[in-house]
């Protein structure tokens, strides 16, 4: 276990020698990841000192009130999602070769999991990958792709073999976005943004050190992300006050202050509630954070998935009726644009409103986290499940 103390040395070391000010981010943040002060909870060697969860947030604090740089926004799949599943399933050559490149942000990554005809059940997938020699074969299609516009890589999961149950012929390859083949195509979202992306994979050729696992283990490999991804999405721990939440503070501060009347003191009131439901996430988030042990997060995560999306859509809703009429008129700035970064929260409140929409849909329905929460975390007994021994080619097809 790694000392506070010897975490603030690695720091005040890292920002005398590279400070954040004047240092181009690429190189800081490498010699951030070289320190182990990338993911203090990974291994060593790996961007890691082998620190707890709980020290690694403290080095995102400390580091970000010494204003060090970040590519979080622009690589949030990487980040949260596909590092941690490289360092749990990934050769010792994909970890050397991936990780470095994917902090820095010089490498872009996406999630290429769900299809037009899988996206709740995602292990109904149809997307083959067929062996040919020391290569595979990728064919299919993938959606609600973010960022995949801006990706070098993707981590993918495909159907190797039709024989078996549905959650036993699948297995994961880490893919070159660039490759032939390869058709990026924007999906607009109300926002006017393309954040998402759907994309067709026309015999791909991915060489075999480019899978993930073993032949057949890609279920669970997408599992260790999933998990992530929704500690990701909602086990964040913002500043108290800040995100959606500091923005309604703000609105109501412009607009409802100087208002004694009923409907403002009921306005108020919604507010506080607010207020207090925010609180009470980001506390809670910040004790699961500090107690979460390293490795694969367990299902506890889609809890804080779940609270997330819902509280963002109440509380940007909020947003906008505090701003009374204005709050209805949204400047889209149509014509349509293709965004650099992953817009979860904050900017434009109107905007923002739109977007949430999305949250209790993306990392995981807010119906399955209930099925995840009920299942796995309350023990109540699953839904049925009729094509549980059934190999996959055989599951009618819609």
């Amino acid at each position: 276990m790694t000392s506070e103390a010897e975490i603030d040395s690695l720091i005040d070391e890292l920002v005398s020698t590279f400070p954040p000010s004047t240092t181009d981010p690429v190189k800081f943040m490498g010699a951030q990841f070289d320190a182990g002060l990338a993911w203090a909870h990974f291994p060593v060697g790996l961007g890691g000192l082998g620190a707890t969860p709980a020290e690694q947030l403290y080095v995102l604090r400390r580091l970000s009130k010494l204003g060090a740089p970040t590519a979080f926004a622009r690589n949030v799949i990487g980040y949260g999602m596909c590092a941690p599943t490289i360092v749990a399933h990934g050769t010792d050559e994909q970890k050397q070769r991936f990780l470095r490149p994917l902090f820095t942000g010089e490498e872009i990554w996406c999630q290429l999991f769900s299809e037009p005809g899988a996206g709740s059940d995602v292990a109904s997938l149809a997307t083959r990958a067929e062996r040919d020699g020391d290569e595979w074969i990728l064919t299919g299609q993938k959606v609600w792709t973010t960022l995949a516009h801006e990706a070098a890589y993707g981590l993918l999961i495909a159907r190797t073999n039709p024989d078996v149950v549905k959650h036993k012929g699948i297995t994961a390859f880490l893919v070159d976005m660039h490759a032939p083949g390869v058709d990026v195509r924007p999906l607009y979202q109300a926002t006017g943004e393309a954040e998402f992306n759907e994309c067709f994979f026309s015999e791909v050729r991915v060489p075999d050190t480019r899978r993930l696992g073993g032949v057949g283990e890609g279920w669970n490999v997408s599992i260790t992300t999933l998990m992530n991804e929704r500690v990701s999405i909602g086990g964040t721990v913002p500043p108290r006050g800040s995100g959606l939440i500091g923005e309604a503070l703000k609105i109501w501060k412009q607009h409802w202050t100087t208002r004694r009347d009923a409907h403002a003191l009921a306005v108020r009131s919604d507010l506080m509630q607010a207020w207090v439901r925010n609180e009470v996430g980001r506390l809670t988030n910040w004790r699961a954070s500090d107690l979460r042990k390293a490795g694969t997060p367990g299902p506890e995560g889609s809890v804080a998935k779940l609270a997330f999306a819902e509280e963002n859509q109440r509380t940007s809703e909020l947003c906008v009726n505090l701003m009374g009429a204005e709050g209805m008129l949204y400047g889209s700035p149509y014509p349509q644009v293709r965004p650099t970064e992953s817009a979860m929260t904050g900017g434009d409140m109107r905007k923002a409103f739109i977007r949430m929409r999305a949250n209790s849909i993306e990392g995981g329905t807010s119906e399955v986290m209930r099925n995840i929460i009920g299942e796995r975390v309350l023990g109540l007994p699953g839904e049925p499940r009729n094509d549980k021994d059934v190999p996959w080619k055989d599951v009618p097809k819609s």
